[in-house]
């Protein structure tokens, strides 16, 4: 739903509360009542929140540790969803775009199942060949420089992934902790058109139990809130606040 369908919602929401508000015979100028100026208010804000949430930027919480220790289970991201140019065209003069580039960190719907939102960090581009072999990730045939990649089991042996050939139109997505990341090296390749967006900031990281996302029940979320309303300050990581993420 596009931006122009709210703007003609809202002239048509105002149009009538015109036409109910004015007196019946009276040729006297209009004069907008409170209710309708906290009326139209609220209709602005709600405008500017659906374009800004359909467009601009999306929120976005880490389930899993398959990124750590760069985002940590509980940190809640702002996803910049038009800077790779996935708006209308329209939006292209003002809101300004990059090509996906290796070592973004980005959010995307997981290709096996599109109503679930991944985080990764992208590692292959179309046409390039990756491969893993032990600690260290090639592509096409040269070792690829990672300051960013955790190793949080001492004890874990790493196995030979690949090669695999990244189709066009497709990327190569891996978790920043190769201890614990279903990444592409297990269900493939990231299509174009299921990236979300490239992750910006942390705005609050809360201390989250490791399996908070497999508890689902309504008991489990009044659990859940009712820990945050108790716990906000003690638990909440300040020092994360507002960390670019890079």
């Amino acid at each position: 739903m596009g931006l122009r369908h709210y703007v003609n919602l809202f002239w048509l929401i105002m149009n009538n509360l015109n036409a109910a508000a004015e007196p019946e015979g009276s040729q006297a100028e209009f004069k907008k009542s409170t209710v309708r100026e906290y009326f139209e208010s609220i209709v602005i804000t709600a405008i500017i929140a659906l374009f800004a949430t359909t467009f601009v930027v999306q929120a976005f919480k880490i389930p899993t540790g398959s990124m750590e220790s760069n985002l940590l289970i509980g940190d809640h991201l702002l996803v910049n969803k038009f800077v790779y140019g996935r708006h209308p065209a329209w939006l292209s003069r003002v809101l300004p775009y990059k090509e996906l580039k290796r070592g973004d960190v980005i959010v995307f719907k997981y290709p096996n199942s599109p109503e679930v939102a991944y985080v990764k960090r992208l590692i292959g581009l179309p046409g390039e060949k990756v491969e893993m072999v032990g600690r260290t990730v090639y592509i096409n045939e040269q070792p690829l420089q990672e300051n960013y990649t955790q190793y949080i089991d001492a004890g874990s042996v790493y196995e030979r992934y690949g090669p695999y050939y990244v189709p066009e139109g497709k990327y190569f997505a891996m978790g920043d902790n190769r201890d614990n990341s279903q990444d592409s090296r297990f269900w493939g390749f990231v299509p174009r058109d299921h990236i979300i967006g490239k992750a910006l900031a942390i705005y609050w990281s809360y201390e989250t139990p490791r399996d908070e996302y497999l508890q689902t029940r309504l008991t489990d979320r009044a659990k859940q809130f009712w820990d945050v309303f108790i716990n906000f300050f003690t638990k909440t990581r300040w020092k994360r606040t507002l960390k670019v993420i890079r």
